[in-house]
């Protein structure tokens, strides 16, 4: 522990945190790029593109149409991989969650919606892209999310079986095709009779988090909410 805070006081001291936007000293996001974001102060429910069923609800704190967004989103997902970059990324969601008048279900506790319902799983990657990233982007945004409801997160229960090609290359129609079959249960246990909410960093037409939610469905949840930082339109340049 020691040593790693050591390892961390010299990484900041020799390579400085700079905004990806405005180049000040600090941190990726300062606190005034941060601020000209529109962030989402009412819940929009989820509209399906996709004839979703077992996805119940989505909740995203901007549109993925920001030029700042877009731009933090791919430093975080490609190279450079930034992993820290979850840091400010999740407090866009948690900012989301604190402006809306109607708190999430899960947002706090009460005898009808007990967090203990609850848990917190990351939509996976599959064992090729995970190893040249080094991290999974959703895993480190749910990390945020777990400390800041006090809900567990899972990450190694929904697991990615099979290959799939960058659902950005491809049509509404055949992502759902690319991710079929594409995920599995590790152990069902964990997941029965719980509320999921399911981890993600940009919703386009769900097909991923629908299929991720199917998968879960039939392992027994009770029911599946996703989370996202970002939500794009259908056909929208994603990079």
């Amino acid at each position: 522990m020691v040593l790693k805070k050591f390892t961390n006081f010299l990484l900041e001291l020799f390579f400085p945190k700079f905004c990806f936007n405005c180049r000040a000293e600090g941190d990726y996001l300062c606190q005034d790029c941060q601020a000209t974001l529109e962030i989402a102060k009412q819940h929009q429910p989820i509209t399906p593109y996709n004839s979703n069923q077992n996805l119940k609800d989505l909740y995203f704190a901007v549109n993925y149409q920001s030029p700042l967004i877009k731009n933090l989103i791919q430093k975080f997902k490609y190279e450079p991989f930034v992993k820290k970059l979850a840091k400010p990324l999740s407090a866009l969601i948690i900012e989301h969650f604190q402006l809306l008048d109607n708190k999430p279900p899960f947002f706090a506790s009460s005898p009808t919606n007990p967090q203990s319902e609850y848990i917190l799983i990351p939509v996976p990657l599959d064992k090729k892209k995970l190893k040249r990233r080094g991290f999974n982007q959703a895993e480190e945004i749910g990390k945020e999310l777990s400390s800041f409801l006090a809900i567990p997160l899972i990450p190694d229960c929904l697991i990615k079986i099979k290959e799939t090609i960058p659902q950005v290359k491809l049509t509404a129609q055949t992502r759902k095709k690319n991710v079929k079959g594409a995920f599995f249960i590790k152990n069902k246990n964990l997941v029965k009779d719980k509320k999921i909410l399911l981890v993600d960093d940009v919703y386009t037409t769900g097909s991923t988090m629908e299929e991720a939610a199917r998968v879960l469905k039939v392992a027994g949840a009770k029911e599946i909410i996703g989370i996202v930082v970002a939500r794009a339109k259908p056909g929208q340049d994603y990079f």
